[in-house]
């Protein structure tokens, strides 16, 4: 009897957790704001944030497009959750291509294997490169390492015990990525306003004031930092693909269910399942394709933007659709149909928000159009405008 494929049987596996482990907890999550530590842990233990991770650095080797399935499927059950598997995932990524040993040595390992949790703060930094916001943190040298100050207003996955990882701005220099422990000195965690959606996210203001980042915890220094950047931004946008696919195939299943009792009135509405459907399958086959081209370092920046933005775009008609066919049941605030519809519109406003992506597509089509290469790291005229991020 021939056996799975690794990848198929990984995916089997954390098939089985989502419906066992996670499933009970969803709406605890997205009511009560349940932060879900212990499924975290164990999905982890699964291999369910290191696909894209060699083994010898704790992961499956498996690849990135294997980590957005796994995303994928976490997100059939909870958007929320499928989010905090993106942001395990994609810190185990920046401290993966690293091109600084030490911290690799340090972090990656634990953080790919879910015994160290690790929340992704670069949101302002992308969008500051953007020319969206000005950028939130500010660094200056100390020795081999650096002080920071400043605060990132919405960060998530962070807590006094796990890490973060975040850009700051080295006057004259450049920009600086790091990690910082929780419970480093400088470093002081706040509770952010209620949010509608994603409340068991753990998501907290971080204010660093004379924060001390030791050589050994810089992901890039200002001389790498353009480089690094280029390398690690498609991965960072592609991951996020997984937790879209994952809302629409919950909503699809609701439409499913709708129309087992009112198919013959929902057959008069946008968006039917089936074409939803065959436009999910198309965005996978492309993300899948993609994901292989930018772990060689060869995904162009335009494609990846676009298919960030579909992914947006079709998580958004999904969940409007899913909520019509539910009908009245849908206006329940404990009916699935209502959750995913807030978990779609994060889809579209979690950086790159949709209106980014946006933004950046027209930058590089105008900067192609006129024959030059748009410039991913010069902050353009809107830098000092100031927009809460994730």
């Amino acid at each position: 009897m021939s056996q799975p494929d690794p990848g198929t049987a990984l995916l089997e596996t954390i098939a089985a957790h989502v419906k066992t482990g996670l499933a009970p907890l969803a709406d605890a999550i997205d009511r009560e704001g349940l932060y879900p530590a212990d499924y975290l842990r164990h999905l982890g233990a699964l291999g369910g944030f290191g696909a894209s991770i060699p083994p010898e650095h704790g992961g499956s080797g498996l690849g990135l497009a294997t980590q957005i399935k796994i995303t994928t499927e976490v997100g059939r059950e909870c958007g929320s959750t499928a989010f905090l598997v993106w942001c395990q995932s994609s810190c185990a990524g920046y401290l993966l291509l690293s091109p600084n040993q030490a911290v690799r040595d340090r972090y990656l390992k634990p953080v790919a294997q879910g015994s160290l949790f690790s929340g992704t703060g670069m949101s302002n930094a992308v969008k500051h490169l953007a020319g969206i916001e000005k950028i939130h943190l500010t660094a200056r040298r100390d020795g081999d390492g650096y002080v920071v100050s400043g605060s990132l207003p919405w960060v998530s996955n962070v807590g006094a015990q796990h890490l973060a990882i975040a850009a700051a701005s080295v006057e004259g220099e450049g920009y600086v990525m790091f990690a910082a422990h929780g419970s480093a000195d400088g470093l002081s965690l706040h509770p952010c306003p209620e949010f509608s959606a994603l409340e068991g996210t753990q998501t907290l203001n971080l204010r660093f004031k004379d924060a001390r980042i030791p050589a050994g915890d810089v992901l890039a220094h200002p001389s790498q930092f353009a480089q690094y950047m280029a390398r690690i931004k498609p991965g960072f946008i592609l991951g996020q693909t997984g937790i879209g696919f994952g809302v629409v195939e919950g909503c699809l299943k609701t439409i499913r269910e709708s129309n087992a009792s009112t198919a013959h009135v929902n057959a008069f509405l946008d968006d039917q399942g089936p074409d939803l459907a065959a436009a999910l399958d198309a965005l996978k086959a492309r993300a899948g394709a993609l994901a292989q081209q930018a772990e060689a370092g060869e995904a162009a920046v335009l494609d990846v933007l676009r298919l960030r933005a579909r992914t947006s775009e079709l998580t958004l008609a999904a969940a409007n659709s899913a909520v019509l066919h539910a009908g009245a049941k849908g206006y329940l605030m404990r009916h699935a149909a209502q959750r995913r519809l807030r978990e779609a519109v994060f889809v579209a406003i979690v950086t790159p928000a949709l209106k980014h992506l946006r933004k950046e597509i027209h930058d590089i089509e105008q900067a192609q159009a006129g024959g030059r290469p748009a410039d991913a790291f010069k902050p353009g005229p809107a830098a000092h405008q100031t927009e809460a991020a994730w």
